[in-house]
C-alpha cells in the first residue's frame, strides 16, 4: 500500500493532476477492504504535502459515480513515459486510475516529483493516532534492547516460489499443496536453477542457521513481524527461545477486531523503530521498512542473502564451513548496516 501510494503521489506531480485519496483494494490478501483513513492520519497528510501535490480526500459530485478510466502502469518508467502516454488520456477523460508499477524508475524522476514522493512518503505519510497508539503500546511491551525479524515462510508464499523443500512435516506440505494451483514447482536442473538464483524463501530452520552464523546469540530478544500460518516455526524458537509477537503481547480481544493491514501497519511500526531489523526475503515491506530505517537513521538493518545460502549448500557445505562462508557473504552488510531510499530523499532542496 505504501510502495503503490508512494509512487502514485510522484506520477500525480509530473503529470501535474488532482491526487484523490485511496481506497485499499485488499481483498485479495485479507477478504476485507478499507479506506486511507482507516490506516493513515489524513489531515496530516494533506497539510504535510500542501504545495507538493494537490489532494482531494473524495472525489468531486460531477464525477463521483463515474467509473475511472483505467490506465497500465506496469512498464511505465520515468518522466516521458508518464507524459507522453498517461497525460493525453488524463486530459481526455479528466478522471483515471492507474494500475501499480512495481518496477518503478523512481530516480528519472524531475526534481518536483522527487520532492513531492519524498515529502509524502517519508514526512508526510504516518500511522494514524489510533493505530499509532497500539503501536507505542506493543513497542514499549518488547523487552529492550531487540531485534525485529521479518520471516516469511507461510504456504502461499512458499508455494508461490515455485520451490520445493525437504524434511518439511506433512502438514507443511500439504498446506504448500493446496496453496499451488497452478503454480506447480520446479523439478530437475531447473529447480537447482531457480535455488541458486535466490528464489526460495529460507525456512526458520535455515534462518536460525544463519543468524548463527552471523553471531547473534540464542538469547536475543526477537519480534516476530509476520502474519499468521507460518509453517516450521518450532524449528527456529528451538534455537532462539526469546521470541515475541504481537499476539502474544497484545489483548486477544484486540488483535481479534484488527483487519489483516492494521496488524500488518503494528509491525511495519514496530520495526521501523527497533534496535534492528532483519528481513528473509526482502519484499515489499522490507523496502519500505529499510527505506524509513535509512531516513530514521536507523543503520542495523539486514537484508539475508538467499542466492548465498542456495550457493554455498549446492557445493556440499554445511556446519562451520557452511556458517563461516555465511559470515563472509554477509559481513560488509552486517558491520555497515544498509536501508534502501531513494538516495534524493537524503538531499535538502527547495522549490
Amino acid at each position: 500500500m505504501r510502495r503503490d501510494f508512494c509512487d502514485g503521489i510522484g506520477i500525480a506531480r509530473i503529470l501535474n493532476a488532482t491526487l484523490v485519496l485511496p481506497k485499499f483494494e485488499v481483498a485479495a490478501y485479507w477478504n476485507e477492504s478499507s479506506g486511507f483513513a482507516d490506516v493513515f492520519d489524513v489531515d496530516y497528510f494533506i497539510q504535510q504535502t500542501k504545495g507538493f501535490v494537490e489532494l482531494v480526500k473524495e472525489l468531486p459530485e460531477e464525477i463521483v459515480s463515474r467509473e475511472p478510466y483505467r490506465v497500465d502502469c506496469s512498464k511505465r518508467k520515468g518522466q516521458f513515459d508518464y507524459v507522453e502516454a498517461v497525460l493525453p488520456a488524463l486530459l481526455e477523460h479528466r478522471y483515471i486510475s492507474l494500475t501499480p508499477a512495481i518496477s518503478q524508475r523512481r530516480d528519472r524522476y524531475p526534481l518536483y516529483a522527487k520532492a513531492a514522493l519524498c515529502q509524502g512518503c517519508y514526512n508526510a505519510l504516518r500511522l494514524n493516532k489510533a493505530l499509532e497508539a497500539k503501536g507505542s503500546e506493543l513497542f514499549k511491551l518488547i523487552p529492550k534492547p531487540f531485534l525485529s525479524l521479518h520471516l516469511r515462510f507461510e504456504p502461499d508464499m512458499v508455494a508461490y516460489s515455485q520451490c520445493e523443500y525437504q524434511g518439511l512435516s506433512s502438514t507443511s506440505l500439504n498446506a504448500i499443496e493446496a496453496s499451488r494451483g497452478d503454480r506447480k514447482p520446479w523439478t530437475g536442473d531447473a529447480a537447482l536453477i531457480w535455488r541458486n538464483r535466490g528464489k526460495c524463501p529460507l525456512t526458520p530452520k535455515e534462518t536460525a542457521f544463519v543468524l548463527q552464523s552471523l553471531k547473534i546469540p540464542t538469547d536475543t530478544t526477537i519480534y516476530l513481524a509476520a502474519g499468521d500460518g507460518l509453517m516450521e516455526m518450532e524449528d527456529f524458537t528451538a534455537v532462539y527461545t526469546n521470541v515475541y509477537t504481537k499476539s502474544s503481547l497484545l489483548n486477544s480481544e484486540d488483535i481479534f477486531r484488527m483487519h489483516g493491514n492494521t496488524k500488518a501497519a503494528l509491525d511495519y511500526f514496530v520495526s521501523i523503530n527497533s534496535d534492528a531489523y532483519i528481513a528473509t526475503y526482502f519484499g515489499n515491506m522490507d523496502k519500505m521498512v529499510s527505506a524509513m530505517r535509512a531516513v530514521n537513521r536507523h543503520y542495523k538493518t539486514l537484508a539475508l542473502s538467499r542466492r548465498a545460502f542456495a550457493n554455498f549448500t549446492a557445493i556440499g557445505l554445511k556446519g562451520v564451513e557452511l556458517a563461516d562462508a555465511l559470515w563472509k557473504s554477509h559481513r560488509e552488510d552486517f558491520v555497515m548496516g544498509r536501508g534502501t531510499a531513494l538516495p534524493d530523499c537524503f538531499c535538502e532542496f527547495t522549490l
